[in-house]
Protein backbone atom coordinates (compact mmCIF):
# COMPACT_ATOMS: atom_id res chain seq x y z
CA UNK A 1 0.00 0.00 0.00
CA UNK A 2 2.86 2.60 0.89
CA UNK A 3 5.23 3.97 -1.02
CA UNK A 4 8.20 5.75 0.33
CA UNK A 5 8.89 9.49 -0.90
CA UNK A 6 11.58 10.34 1.30
CA UNK A 7 13.45 8.42 3.66
CA UNK A 8 12.97 8.49 7.61
CA UNK A 9 14.29 11.13 9.49
CA UNK A 10 16.77 11.57 12.78
CA UNK A 11 15.22 10.54 15.53
CA UNK A 12 16.89 12.50 18.29
CA UNK A 13 14.42 13.28 21.23
CA UNK A 14 14.43 16.87 22.73
CA UNK A 15 14.24 17.35 25.96
CA UNK A 16 10.82 19.04 26.55
CA UNK A 17 9.34 16.32 24.07
CA UNK A 18 6.70 14.42 26.23
CA UNK A 19 7.20 10.62 26.07
CA UNK A 20 3.71 8.95 25.44
CA UNK A 21 5.49 5.30 24.88
CA UNK A 22 4.01 3.98 28.01
CA UNK A 23 1.74 4.97 31.07
CA UNK A 24 2.13 4.89 34.54
CA UNK A 25 -0.83 6.97 35.80
CA UNK A 26 -4.23 6.33 33.77
CA UNK A 27 -6.22 9.32 32.95
CA UNK A 28 -3.81 11.56 34.15
CA UNK A 29 -1.59 12.39 31.18
CA UNK A 30 -1.40 15.30 29.01
CA UNK A 31 -2.09 14.62 25.56
CA UNK A 32 0.54 15.32 22.81
CA UNK A 33 0.13 18.64 20.89
CA UNK A 34 0.15 18.60 17.23
CA UNK A 35 -1.28 20.51 14.23
CA UNK A 36 -2.83 18.70 11.18
CA UNK A 37 -3.44 20.80 7.62
CA UNK A 38 -3.11 20.04 3.87
CA UNK A 39 -5.85 17.32 4.51
CA UNK A 40 -9.53 17.56 4.25
CA UNK A 41 -12.65 15.66 4.00
CA UNK A 42 -12.57 11.70 5.24
CA UNK A 43 -8.95 11.80 5.04
CA UNK A 44 -8.83 14.44 7.91
CA UNK A 45 -11.65 12.70 9.88
CA UNK A 46 -9.62 9.54 9.88
CA UNK A 47 -6.45 11.12 10.96
CA UNK A 48 -7.84 12.94 13.64
CA UNK A 49 -9.83 10.21 15.07
CA UNK A 50 -7.00 7.46 15.06
CA UNK A 51 -4.34 10.17 16.68
CA UNK A 52 -6.59 10.99 19.06
CA UNK A 53 -7.32 8.19 20.60
CA UNK A 54 -3.88 7.49 20.57
CA UNK A 55 -2.88 10.48 22.97
CA UNK A 56 -2.77 12.93 20.71
CA UNK A 57 -4.62 16.41 20.62
CA UNK A 58 -4.60 19.21 18.05
CA UNK A 59 -3.61 22.90 18.25
CA UNK A 60 -1.93 25.34 16.40
CA UNK A 61 1.31 25.19 14.19
CA UNK A 62 2.94 27.12 17.00
CA UNK A 63 1.71 25.42 20.11
CA UNK A 64 2.49 22.28 18.74
CA UNK A 65 5.19 19.94 18.88
CA UNK A 66 4.60 17.82 15.46
CA UNK A 67 3.80 19.17 12.91
CA UNK A 68 1.79 16.99 10.10
CA UNK A 69 1.09 18.64 6.72
CA UNK A 70 -0.30 16.58 3.41
CA UNK A 71 -2.93 15.90 0.85
CA UNK A 72 -5.23 13.73 -0.38
CA UNK A 73 -5.97 14.51 -3.87
CA UNK A 74 -6.28 11.13 -5.49
CA UNK A 75 -3.75 9.52 -2.87
CA UNK A 76 -2.59 10.47 0.77
CA UNK A 77 0.86 12.13 0.90
CA UNK A 78 2.06 12.99 4.75
CA UNK A 79 4.84 14.52 6.02
CA UNK A 80 5.77 14.73 10.18
CA UNK A 81 8.28 17.07 11.42
CA UNK A 82 9.27 17.67 14.68
CA UNK A 83 9.04 21.09 15.64
CA UNK A 84 11.07 21.48 18.69
CA UNK A 85 14.25 19.47 16.96
CA UNK A 86 13.64 20.88 13.64
CA UNK A 87 14.03 17.57 12.07
CA UNK A 88 11.59 15.67 9.74
CA UNK A 89 10.14 12.16 10.75
CA UNK A 90 8.05 10.58 8.04
CA UNK A 91 7.40 11.59 4.68
CA UNK A 92 5.44 9.35 2.76
CA UNK A 93 2.72 8.72 -0.07
CA UNK A 94 0.42 5.82 0.09
CA UNK A 95 -1.28 3.92 -2.99
CA UNK A 96 -3.41 1.27 -3.34
CA UNK A 97 -6.77 0.27 -1.52
CA UNK A 98 -9.24 2.95 -0.41
CA UNK A 99 -8.67 6.50 0.91
CA UNK A 100 -9.93 5.67 4.00
CA UNK A 101 -7.31 2.82 4.31
CA UNK A 102 -4.36 4.84 3.13
CA UNK A 103 -5.30 7.90 6.22
CA UNK A 104 -5.25 4.41 8.48
CA UNK A 105 -1.78 4.26 7.38
CA UNK A 106 -0.91 7.51 7.54
CA UNK A 107 -1.98 7.72 11.10
CA UNK A 108 0.02 4.18 11.76
CA UNK A 109 3.03 5.70 10.59
CA UNK A 110 2.59 8.82 12.55
CA UNK A 111 2.32 6.52 16.32
CA UNK A 112 5.05 4.75 15.01
CA UNK A 113 7.40 7.79 14.36
CA UNK A 114 6.88 9.47 17.37
CA UNK A 115 6.63 6.26 20.16
CA UNK A 116 8.20 3.75 18.29
CA UNK A 117 5.13 1.56 18.73
CA UNK A 118 2.52 0.13 16.14
CA UNK A 119 -0.57 2.03 15.52
CA UNK A 120 -3.87 0.28 15.38
CA UNK A 121 -5.54 2.30 12.53
CA UNK A 122 -5.69 -0.77 10.91
CA UNK A 123 -7.11 -2.93 13.37
CA UNK A 124 -10.26 -4.76 13.63
CA UNK A 125 -13.07 -4.97 16.22
CA UNK A 126 -15.66 -7.73 16.50
CA UNK A 127 -19.13 -7.07 18.14
CA UNK A 128 -22.86 -8.42 18.89
CA UNK A 129 -25.64 -6.43 17.51
CA UNK A 130 -29.15 -6.75 18.35
CA UNK A 131 -31.60 -7.11 15.98
CA UNK A 132 -35.09 -6.70 17.12
CA UNK A 133 -35.37 -10.18 19.22
CA UNK A 134 -32.35 -11.85 17.81
CA UNK A 135 -28.31 -10.51 17.44
CA UNK A 136 -25.70 -11.35 15.15
CA UNK A 137 -21.84 -11.28 15.36
CA UNK A 138 -20.13 -8.66 12.89
CA UNK A 139 -16.41 -7.25 12.67
CA UNK A 140 -15.19 -3.92 11.50
CA UNK A 141 -12.62 -1.58 11.63
CA UNK A 142 -11.84 -0.40 15.31
CA UNK A 143 -13.60 2.91 14.16
CA UNK A 144 -16.57 1.15 13.15
CA UNK A 145 -16.33 1.40 9.54
CA UNK A 146 -16.51 -1.24 7.04
CA UNK A 147 -18.56 -3.73 9.38
CA UNK A 148 -19.59 -7.12 7.59
CA UNK A 149 -21.74 -9.77 9.11
CA UNK A 150 -20.25 -13.26 10.33
CA UNK A 151 -23.19 -14.87 11.49
CA UNK A 152 -26.78 -15.18 10.26
CA UNK A 153 -28.51 -17.66 12.74
CA UNK A 154 -31.37 -15.28 13.11
CA UNK A 155 -31.27 -16.24 16.90
CA UNK A 156 -29.23 -15.16 19.81
CA UNK A 157 -25.76 -14.94 19.22
CA UNK A 158 -23.52 -13.26 21.52
CA UNK A 159 -19.48 -12.50 23.23
CA UNK A 160 -17.30 -12.90 20.90
CA UNK A 161 -13.48 -13.15 20.78
CA UNK A 162 -11.08 -13.00 18.65
CA UNK A 163 -8.16 -15.91 18.23
CA UNK A 164 -4.99 -14.50 18.38
CA UNK A 165 -2.93 -14.12 15.23
CA UNK A 166 -5.83 -15.77 12.74
CA UNK A 167 -8.97 -14.13 11.31
CA UNK A 168 -10.82 -16.80 13.41
CA UNK A 169 -13.64 -16.19 16.54
CA UNK A 170 -15.33 -18.19 19.18
CA UNK A 171 -18.80 -16.84 20.11
CA UNK A 172 -21.98 -18.38 21.84
CA UNK A 173 -24.96 -19.07 19.65
CA UNK A 174 -28.63 -20.25 20.24
CA UNK A 175 -28.37 -21.71 16.79
CA UNK A 176 -29.76 -25.30 18.13
CA UNK A 177 -31.86 -24.02 20.87
CA UNK A 178 -29.08 -24.24 23.82
CA UNK A 179 -26.31 -21.41 24.41
CA UNK A 180 -23.03 -23.02 22.52
CA UNK A 181 -19.43 -22.12 22.33
CA UNK A 182 -18.61 -22.29 18.73
CA UNK A 183 -15.18 -21.61 16.26
CA UNK A 184 -15.51 -19.93 13.10
CA UNK A 185 -13.10 -19.28 10.83
CA UNK A 186 -13.56 -16.23 8.80
CA UNK A 187 -11.39 -17.29 6.08
CA UNK A 188 -13.14 -20.71 4.99
CA UNK A 189 -15.94 -20.13 6.59
CA UNK A 190 -15.95 -23.36 8.17
CA UNK A 191 -17.49 -23.34 11.86
CA UNK A 192 -17.64 -25.82 14.59
CA UNK A 193 -18.44 -26.24 18.30
CA UNK A 194 -16.28 -26.09 21.12
CA UNK A 195 -18.84 -26.93 23.92
CA UNK A 196 -22.27 -27.98 23.60
CA UNK A 197 -22.58 -29.33 26.90
CA UNK A 198 -25.97 -29.06 28.71
CA UNK A 199 -26.76 -25.69 30.46
CA UNK A 200 -24.67 -22.58 29.58
CA UNK A 201 -22.17 -22.40 27.19
CA UNK A 202 -20.36 -19.57 27.15
CA UNK A 203 -17.67 -16.35 27.79
CA UNK A 204 -15.23 -18.10 25.46
CA UNK A 205 -11.49 -16.80 25.89
CA UNK A 206 -8.72 -17.93 23.71
CA UNK A 207 -5.44 -18.38 24.74
CA UNK A 208 -2.50 -16.11 23.68
CA UNK A 209 -1.08 -18.81 21.49
CA UNK A 210 -4.55 -19.51 20.15
CA UNK A 211 -4.70 -23.24 20.67
CA UNK A 212 -6.71 -23.26 24.42
CA UNK A 213 -10.23 -21.55 25.32
CA UNK A 214 -11.17 -20.89 28.74
CA UNK A 215 -15.45 -20.52 29.09
CA UNK A 216 -17.76 -20.65 31.51
CA UNK A 217 -20.08 -23.62 31.67
CA UNK A 218 -22.79 -24.78 34.21
CA UNK A 219 -22.57 -28.64 33.55
CA UNK A 220 -21.28 -29.32 36.99
CA UNK A 221 -24.57 -27.42 38.30
CA UNK A 222 -23.11 -23.86 38.54
CA UNK A 223 -21.60 -21.64 36.33
CA UNK A 224 -17.59 -22.47 36.51
CA UNK A 225 -14.16 -21.80 34.65
CA UNK A 226 -13.35 -24.79 32.51
CA UNK A 227 -10.40 -24.70 29.65
CA UNK A 228 -9.98 -26.97 26.61
CA UNK A 229 -8.40 -27.27 23.66
CA UNK A 230 -9.87 -24.85 20.45
CA UNK A 231 -11.42 -28.36 19.18
CA UNK A 232 -13.54 -29.07 22.19
CA UNK A 233 -10.46 -32.28 23.52
CA UNK A 234 -8.80 -31.88 27.18
CA UNK A 235 -11.43 -30.32 28.83
CA UNK A 236 -10.10 -29.33 32.22
CA UNK A 237 -12.65 -27.51 35.13
CA UNK A 238 -10.57 -25.37 36.84
CA UNK A 239 -13.21 -24.01 39.55
CA UNK A 240 -15.63 -25.60 41.80
CA UNK A 241 -18.10 -23.63 43.48
CA UNK A 242 -21.50 -22.65 44.22
CA UNK A 243 -21.36 -19.23 43.23
CA UNK A 244 -21.40 -16.97 39.64
CA UNK A 245 -18.01 -16.68 37.82
CA UNK A 246 -17.91 -15.25 34.29
CA UNK A 247 -15.94 -13.28 31.67
CA UNK A 248 -12.51 -15.16 31.47
CA UNK A 249 -9.81 -13.70 30.21
CA UNK A 250 -6.37 -14.82 29.84
CA UNK A 251 -2.79 -13.16 30.58
CA UNK A 252 -0.74 -11.94 28.00
CA UNK A 253 1.66 -15.20 28.60
CA UNK A 254 -0.87 -17.58 28.70
CA UNK A 255 -0.22 -19.07 32.63
CA UNK A 256 -3.35 -17.07 34.37
CA UNK A 257 -6.89 -16.63 33.75
CA UNK A 258 -8.68 -13.89 35.45
CA UNK A 259 -12.32 -13.56 35.57
CA UNK A 260 -15.02 -12.55 37.90
CA UNK A 261 -16.35 -14.40 41.27
CA UNK A 262 -19.40 -13.55 43.24
CA UNK A 263 -18.62 -14.63 47.07
CA UNK A 264 -21.78 -13.19 49.39
CA UNK A 265 -23.98 -11.47 46.39
CA UNK A 266 -20.19 -9.34 46.04
CA UNK A 267 -18.48 -9.65 42.94
CA UNK A 268 -14.85 -9.24 42.96
CA UNK A 269 -11.68 -10.32 40.60
CA UNK A 270 -9.93 -13.66 40.34
CA UNK A 271 -6.94 -15.18 38.99
CA UNK A 272 -6.16 -19.29 38.71
CA UNK A 273 -3.95 -20.79 37.15
CA UNK A 274 -4.16 -21.94 33.58
CA UNK A 275 -3.05 -25.76 34.56
CA UNK A 276 -5.33 -25.92 37.95
CA UNK A 277 -4.68 -24.79 41.46
CA UNK A 278 -6.51 -22.58 44.07
CA UNK A 279 -7.87 -18.81 42.72
CA UNK A 280 -6.35 -15.95 43.85
CA UNK A 281 -8.30 -12.50 44.67
CA UNK A 282 -7.10 -9.48 42.50
CA UNK A 283 -7.64 -6.07 44.57
CA UNK A 284 -9.73 -3.77 43.16
CA UNK A 285 -9.15 -0.70 46.08
CA UNK A 286 -12.12 1.91 45.69
CA UNK A 287 -14.02 0.53 43.42
CA UNK A 288 -17.01 -2.26 43.72
CA UNK A 289 -18.24 -4.87 42.17
CA UNK A 290 -15.86 -5.94 39.43
CA UNK A 291 -16.63 -8.12 36.26
CA UNK A 292 -15.66 -8.45 32.50
CA UNK A 293 -11.85 -8.06 32.93
CA UNK A 294 -9.68 -7.95 30.26
CA UNK A 295 -5.43 -8.27 30.66
CA UNK A 296 -3.79 -6.21 28.43
CA UNK A 297 -1.25 -7.46 25.72
CA UNK A 298 1.64 -5.96 27.94
CA UNK A 299 0.87 -7.51 31.18
CA UNK A 300 0.41 -4.41 32.96
CA UNK A 301 -2.86 -3.67 33.47
CA UNK A 302 -6.69 -5.07 33.94
CA UNK A 303 -9.31 -3.30 32.50
CA UNK A 304 -13.02 -4.31 33.32
CA UNK A 305 -16.36 -3.26 34.20
CA UNK A 306 -17.57 -2.37 37.93
CA UNK A 307 -21.09 -1.96 38.58
CA UNK A 308 -21.65 0.87 41.11
CA UNK A 309 -25.14 2.02 41.01
CA UNK A 310 -24.32 2.38 37.53
CA UNK A 311 -21.94 0.97 34.74
CA UNK A 312 -18.09 2.54 34.99
CA UNK A 313 -14.99 1.20 33.15
CA UNK A 314 -12.30 1.17 35.62
CA UNK A 315 -8.60 0.25 35.46
CA UNK A 316 -6.12 -1.61 38.18
CA UNK A 317 -2.53 -2.93 38.30
CA UNK A 318 -2.74 -6.70 36.83
CA UNK A 319 -1.03 -7.50 40.29
CA UNK A 320 -3.83 -5.37 42.18
CA UNK A 321 -3.64 -2.69 43.91
CA UNK A 322 -6.29 0.45 43.56
CA UNK A 323 -8.33 1.05 40.80
CA UNK A 324 -8.73 4.50 38.40
CA UNK A 325 -12.18 4.92 37.43
CA UNK A 326 -12.37 6.43 33.58
CA UNK A 327 -15.37 6.39 31.91
CA UNK A 328 -19.12 5.08 32.13
CA UNK A 329 -19.66 2.03 29.98
CA UNK A 330 -19.42 -1.74 29.98
CA UNK A 331 -17.64 -4.61 27.91
CA UNK A 332 -14.27 -3.24 27.85
CA UNK A 333 -11.86 -5.27 25.50
CA UNK A 334 -7.87 -3.55 25.04
CA UNK A 335 -6.44 -2.67 21.66
CA UNK A 336 -2.86 -4.35 20.75
CA UNK A 337 -1.61 -0.65 21.86
CA UNK A 338 -2.42 -1.88 25.83
CA UNK A 339 -3.42 1.95 25.76
CA UNK A 340 -6.80 1.79 23.62
CA UNK A 341 -9.78 0.26 24.85
CA UNK A 342 -13.15 -0.29 23.07
CA UNK A 343 -15.98 -0.39 25.41
CA UNK A 344 -20.17 0.11 25.07
CA UNK A 345 -22.15 2.78 26.19
CA UNK A 346 -25.72 3.15 26.72
CA UNK A 347 -27.45 5.33 24.63
CA UNK A 348 -31.15 6.51 24.18
CA UNK A 349 -31.85 3.86 21.35
CA UNK A 350 -29.68 0.79 22.83
CA UNK A 351 -26.01 0.58 23.00
CA UNK A 352 -23.20 2.29 21.18
CA UNK A 353 -19.23 1.65 21.03
CA UNK A 354 -16.63 3.98 21.93
CA UNK A 355 -12.78 4.25 22.29
CA UNK A 356 -11.05 5.18 24.84
CA UNK A 357 -7.25 6.61 25.59
CA UNK A 358 -6.57 5.00 28.81
CA UNK A 359 -4.21 7.54 29.81
CA UNK A 360 -5.79 10.69 28.67
CA UNK A 361 -9.40 9.96 28.94
CA UNK A 362 -10.32 11.17 25.30
CA UNK A 363 -12.91 9.30 24.09
CA UNK A 364 -14.48 9.10 20.36
CA UNK A 365 -17.73 6.71 19.62
CA UNK A 366 -17.14 4.62 16.56
CA UNK A 367 -19.50 4.34 13.70
CA UNK A 368 -22.77 2.52 14.26
CA UNK A 369 -23.67 -0.32 12.83
CA UNK A 370 -27.63 -0.36 13.18
CA UNK A 371 -29.10 -1.40 15.83
CA UNK A 372 -27.75 -2.06 19.75
CA UNK A 373 -23.82 -2.37 19.21
CA UNK A 374 -22.05 -4.19 22.41
CA UNK A 375 -19.74 -6.59 23.88
CA UNK A 376 -16.85 -5.55 21.45
CA UNK A 377 -13.27 -8.10 21.22
CA UNK A 378 -10.57 -6.18 19.62
CA UNK A 379 -8.39 -8.30 17.50
CA UNK A 380 -4.61 -8.92 18.69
Amino acid sequence: MAAGLFSLGGMAIAQNEIEITGFSTPGNTKPIPLSLSGFSGEAASVIQFDLYVQGFSFTTPDTAQYLITGSNAGRVEGRLTDRFNKSQLLAKAYTGGTLRAQAHALADDIVLAVTQKKGIGQTKIALKVDTGENSEIYIADFDGHNPQAVTRDDTIVAAPAWVPDRMALCYTSYKFGNPDIFYHDLTTGERHAVARYSGLNTSAAVSPDGTRVAMILSKSGSPDVYVCDTDGKNLKQLTATREDESSPCWSPDGQWICFAAKVNERRSLCKVSASGGPAQRISTGGVANPTEPDWSPDGKWIVFTAMMGGFEICVVPAQGGTATLLVSGEDPSWAPNSRTVVFARRASKGRVLSVLDVPTKQVKDVARISGSNSQPSWAK
